[in-house]
């Protein structure tokens, strides 16, 4: 081979090799990014769509464990009401430990990574 191709394809080569991470991080956006904007074209409203093994995930191992979580949560407000009485964070207690797992549990879409009601 001459130099002037032996020069080419290494330059081919090498542009191709720098360009990989930019098209590989492009990719791993548009198919890790599940959420997209509804028709209104305002981005407060947002639409998830969740593959089917994120369903499954979610309905036999996550919302369980989240109703779990809210009816240990429960007791523990209980037994901390008394001291939260105190201190008044009765309020933030109760936020905690019980309203944010039920609202994960209840709902949260199915396979959803965010609570689907936004308060604000």
């Amino acid at each position: 081979m001459n130099l002037f191709r032996t020069t080419a394809a290494i330059l081919a080569l090498t542009t191709g090799l720098l360009a990989l991470p930019a098209q590989a991080d492009e990719v791993q956006q548009n198919t890790a990014n599940t959420t997209t904007d509804a028709a209104s074209g305002d981005p407060l409203y947002t639409i998830q769509t969740p593959k089917a093994y994120a369903m499954l995930g979610d309905l036999f191992i996550a919302r369980p464990l989240l109703i779990g979580a809210t009816a240990v949560g429960a007791v523990a407000f209980v037994v901390s009401l008394p001291f939260t009485l105190a201190s008044g964070g009765v309020k933030d207690a109760g936020t905690a430990l019980v309203v944010e797992p039920g609202r994960e549990a209840f709902v949260r879409c199915l396979g959803c990574t965010t609570s689907g009601y936004q308060h604000n």
